[in-house]
């Protein structure tokens, strides 16, 4: 995405040659200094090919990124800053409304057809478990909020266990180059108002905005990138100092003169400091703290190096016809070269891409950006009639807008009617563990699709915060407490404790609870098993707070995971580190400790396996044996008066074999989660065995 500096961003004509004035610079000297550095520069456009190759070749040959996304922001910033600077300076109406307009009315269709083009692969060619995730963020991509998409998918614990790459995920930095580009022109607004007042130039009052900005944003992400930087890595605030760094260069670049020798070294300095950040640094993993300046400032180098006027300098090659020709089609580089390389490793499943493959997806990706800039995006850089009038300019913002919903929403209204179809014939076609019952004879359409179509509601989960009795007076665990609506005169008040694996079991106990007019309560921590000794720093805490809760609360039963299974060459499964301990503790005070086996945890995603393979494929299946121990560990526990094991491993991997789907419904919603459509099935077969534990504490 970019601001093209052969191009005014608001009026779309072309700048004036280096160093020839307008008539409104006459006697302005900032205005004067501002227009000698603002014409087309080819060496500029020559470093945005390079970022852009940079980005395409560490995605498709190393599979890390590169900071050339960084560098894009930055010089989007650079061009944008420069443009309001002449206007500002030169007395010329900023026009902000325009700009807007403008601006996405240029970057949006081509954004569209991308977009259209890896929805449709996405329906022919993905997984159905991942269709209505990448649907979703094919809309936010087109309305510029992907990033936040991305950054709360990322730090949501489940959302991250079984995430896959998007063929939209490069859409963030788009993302948040569309809120600077609505954020920024508000700021340059800010300086027209100061220099309308005092008439005094808006150079200072700008550096000042962009100092504060960059200031505050980099200490923000400094601080962010170290405690989340899952989160971070997405979040527009912390990005905002990249640009704010582009606007304070782009405002110091007219008063900088360096001599040829220094321009030579910082030109070329600065190209080799930029390719070899992806090599030495891990950028997804450490950006965006202060590790980001290093590719910035490096661009930043060859941007002050400028022309040279010298054969060995750098600016020479950056400015060769091919480089600047691949520089004007960086923004549909970058656009198609990420869902093509995606597609292909969904299509072929593979981690990465081979060497001839990798060539083959680099050269199709530049070929057919070459052919998008001429066909798409330059003729509507060129397309007179909308510029005639505002309101034109919207209706292509509109339409681009409009068109990409419009295909989402038909395409998801039809998969909600297709889905409802499926699950008035669920009871029928998808019995899911009721196959195992004794005496059970299938009568459905052996046919049917499996249930559920997408895993993007299966995650268990109570539907309120605890309120009134249940309350807790602990802040901690309050924050993880969840209730059912409240029951009038509870036969029995449950706890769920534990982790994800307690919760997802969950969709067999909430069932059997509203049978029973049990009120649930769940205090769960993604990660963190039951148990104090032997547990993270974080887990202690949060148990510590959870048994504080449960001394106060005094439930009738608390059900948690009593093993953790492990994945590693061979089963191996332990009872839950410090459960022994707070089970003693429970059982004294009264309450009856259930504790459930733990699922199998397994090296591959057997829903994705089976919607690539077939439900047939044996790849898809494995050993009970080769993942748990021989004999639950749990057993231990047995001699604790007061606890109750239950072992739902016979519904999970039936006659020993853990499979990807039973009765025609999926188990997994990942490596080692199983769906609430499969746990729901489970409750008629495990009712008898919970409705004894909770009642009496009596072994299942």
């Amino acid at each position: 995405m970019r601001i093209s500096p052969a191009l005014d961003p608001i009026s779309g004509s072309s700048p004036l040659p280096v160093g020839q004035l307008p008539r409104w610079a006459a006697g302005s000297s900032s205005a004067q200094r501002v227009q000698r550095y603002s014409g087309f520069r080819p060496e500029v456009q020559g470093l945005r090919a390079v970022a852009v190759v940079l980005v395409v070749l560490y995605h498709v040959f190393m599979g890390r990124v590169s900071g050339g996304v960084d560098i894009f922001l930055f010089i989007s910033a650079f061009f944008m800053t420069l443009s309001f600077v002449r206007k500002l300076e030169g007395g010329r109406p900023l026009a902000l409304g325009r700009y807007w307009l403008h601006t996405f009315k240029r970057l949006l269709p081509l954004a569209t057809v991308v977009i259209l083009a890896t929805l449709f692969l996405v329906w022919w060619l993905y997984p159905a478990q991942d269709v209505a995730d990448f649907r979703f963020q094919g809309v936010a991509s087109i309305l510029y909020f992907e990033n936040w998409t991305l950054a709360f998918n990322a730090v949501d614990y489940y959302a991250a266990d079984h995430s896959s790459a998007s063929p939209f995920q490069h859409f963030w930095s788009l993302s948040v180059q569309g809120q600077v580009f609505l954020l920024w022109p508000l700021i340059f607004g800010l300086a027209w108002l100061v220099k309308r007042r005092t008439g005094h130039s808006s150079v200072p009052v700008l550096a000042a905005c962009f100092g504060l900005v960059f200031a505050s944003s980099l200490a923000f992400s400094m601080l962010s990138t170290a405690a989340h930087q899952e989160f971070t890595y997405f979040d527009t605030r912390a990005r905002l100092w990249e640009f704010a760094l582009g606007s304070l260069v782009a405002l110091a670049i007219p008063y900088v003169k360096l001599p040829r020798a220094v321009r030579l070294v910082l030109g070329w300095g600065g190209l080799v400091s930029m390719v070899s950040v992806g090599i030495l640094v891990d950028v997804q993993g450490a950006f965006p703290g202060w590790i980001a300046l290093w590719p910035l400032l490096s661009a930043a180098a060859i941007i002050v190096a400028g022309q040279s006027g010298s054969a060995l300098g750098l600016d020479r090659f950056l400015s060769w016809a091919p480089v600047v020709k691949l520089g004007d089609a960086a923004y549909a580089l970058y656009l198609v070269h990420w869902p093509l390389l995606i597609t292909y490793l969904v299509v072929r499943d593979r981690p990465v891409a081979g060497p001839r493959s990798g060539v083959v997806i680099v050269v199709v990706s530049v070929l057919l950006a070459l052919l998008l800039t001429k066909l798409v995006e330059n003729p509507l850089k060129r397309w007179k009639w909308p510029e005639a009038k505002n309101w034109r300019l919207a209706l292509v913002i509109v339409v681009c807008m409009g068109t990409v919903l419009v295909a989402a929403g038909t395409w998801s209204v039809v998969e909600r009617h297709r889905t409802a179809q499926l699950q008035a014939q669920a009871e029928l076609n998808n019995p899911g563990a009721r196959v195992l019952e004794p005496g059970y004879a299938f009568a459905g359409d052996p046919d049917a699709p499996a249930l559920p179509a997408s895993m993007k509601d299966q995650w268990v989960g109570l539907p309120q915060a605890c309120d009134g009795e249940y309350k807790s007076a602990n802040k901690k665990a309050q924050g993880f407490c969840r209730q059912t609506e409240k029951v009038e005169n509870p036969t029995k008040v449950v706890a769920v404790v534990g982790n994800s694996h307690m919760e997802q079991y969950m969709g067999a106990v909430i069932p059997v609870a509203q049978e029973e007019n049990w009120q649930l309560i769940s205090v769960l921590q993604p990660g963190c098993g039951f148990g104090v000794e032997g547990q993270s720093s974080t887990c202690k805490d949060g148990n510590e707070a959870a048994m504080d809760y449960l001394r106060e609360l005094k439930p009738d039963a608390v059900l948690t995971t009593s093993t953790r299974a492990e994945l590693t060459d061979g089963p191996a499964e332990r009872v839950v580190s410090g459960l022994d301990a707070l089970t003693r503790e429970l059982t004294a005070q009264g309450t009856t400790v259930v504790g459930f086996r733990d699922n199998p945890r397994l090296d591959f995603d057997p829903t994705r396996c089976v919607a690539e393979k077939g439900r047939d494929d044996e790849s898809c299946r494995v050993s009970a044996d080769a993942v748990l121990a021989a004999e639950n560990p749990a057993q231990s526990l047995d001699s604790i008066p007061g606890f109750a094991g239950i072992d739902p491993t016979p519904l999970i991997c039936p006659q020993g074999v853990c499979a990807p789907v039973i009765g025609n419904v999926a188990l997994w919603i990942d490596s080692h989660h199983l769906t609430w459509e499969y746990t729901r099935t489970m409750a008629p077969l495990l009712r008898d065995q919970l409705v004894a534990a909770v009642g009496t504490g009596a072994t299942g």
